[in-house]
């Protein structure tokens, strides 16, 4: 399709589902421009309709929909409006909607051992049009309900991880990250029957106190030396939500402000985390911790209630959602990417037996 003809189709769909009393582009209301990152909605003013956050998104969910599956229109949180270089005022400003090509692709991997050998950038393949750079992330938060697929990602990362990064497992449950760490001989923290669940915590507070430790040491190191390079430095934790439960509230407030220190000062220290649960309220975590993680992904059943932790001021409807097992909605929050929500197909892949 070319820029004329998707013009063309996109100004026919909006005048036929826009229904903003009888204007429309026959009456010269508006006009769509296509650039190659995304199309204009341009109203001449003064409009017999409102220019606001309602006709946006009423705007996104028709062109999303007929754009699918040529184009993936990328929601915002609220209107974009863009000024264009014209004198005349009537047409001045515009409403951007940016896309991108295609649609979300599912990445599959024949054999995963094999694939995350070839990764020398420290980089993480995600879907088959989006990558993580690891150099430049903070944390990564996973949420989703049971059966999502939570635990086949993890294993995804915890692959991905080992080759670029030293990693510290804590698995409340000690399912699938346990089995995972014993076959790649990594070491993992998990609870035994003979301890009480504050002792586990306890535990694993030493650990993260350890982790801080190492983010002052390379603090100190880089006030003489900026450019110093350090390993990654990954603490990874499954179900957290389930891990302070029943907990001794003074164990439990130490948990989560060590958390909130590694998630505040890790940037820069290559000190990262990765963190699972079925939401993320602040029981779970810290909001300051939700707030620093900078790639944050829901799996699973997608609505206004399942994303209201992780996206609060996203309003998901109109984004086309793949069915299937361990789909969802990503945001990667870096330079390297819009700040933008997309659909989400986690990867397929095959790995040792045994481990899911």
């Amino acid at each position: 399709m070319t820029s004329i003809e998707c013009e063309k189709y996109l100004t026919q769909a909006l005048n036929m589902g826009l229904k903003v009393e009888g204007e429309t582009s026959y009456t010269n209301s508006f006009s769509v421009k296509v650039c190659e990152d995304g199309f204009y909605f341009i109203p001449r003013t003064p409009a017999g309709y409102l220019i606001d956050n309602e006709l946006y998104f009423k705007i996104f969910i028709i062109a999303n929909a007929s754009l699918f599956p040529q184009y993936t229109v990328l929601k915002q949180n609220s209107a974009y409006f863009v000024p264009l270089d014209t004198d005349d005022i009537h047409i001045q400003r515009a409403l951007f909607f940016p896309w991108f090509k295609g649609i979300s692709k599912r990445l599959v991997i024949p054999n995963l051992s094999e694939f995350v050998l070839q990764n020398q950038e420290c980089q993480i393949p995600i879907m088959e049009n989006l990558t993580i750079d690891y150099n430049k992330n903070v944390g990564i938060v996973v949420a989703g309900n049971s059966g999502s697929g939570k635990s086949y990602f993890l294993t995804y990362l915890l692959e991905t991880l080992s080759k670029i990064s030293r990693l510290i497992i804590i698995d409340p449950k000690f399912d699938t990250p346990s089995r995972w760490a014993k076959q790649n001989n990594i070491p993992v923290i998990y609870p035994s029957k003979n301890r009480s669940k504050s002792d586990f915590v306890s535990e694993i507070n030493e650990s993260l106190s350890s982790v801080l430790e190492i983010i002052y040491e390379r603090q100190a190191i880089l006030f003489d030396n900026p450019a110093h390079e350090f390993e990654h430095v990954t603490v990874v934790i499954d179900e957290v939500l389930a891990l302070t439960e029943g907990v001794n509230k003074q164990i439990k407030d130490s948990f989560q402000s060590l958390l909130s220190s590694i998630a505040l000062l890790g940037r820069a220290t290559r000190c990262h985390l990765v963190l699972v649960s079925q939401r993320f309220d602040f029981n779970a975590v810290p909001v300051s911790v939700r707030e620093q993680m900078n790639v944050l992904v829901q799996i699973g059943n997608i609505s206004s209630k399942t994303i209201q932790f992780l996206f609060p001021d996203l309003d998901p409807s109109g984004i086309v959602i793949p069915i299937g097992k361990g789909t969802g909605l990503i945001q990667v929050i870096d330079s390297e990417h819009p700040v933008q929500v997309l659909p989400l197909l986690t990867p397929t892949f095959y790995t040792e037996q045994g481990i899911l």
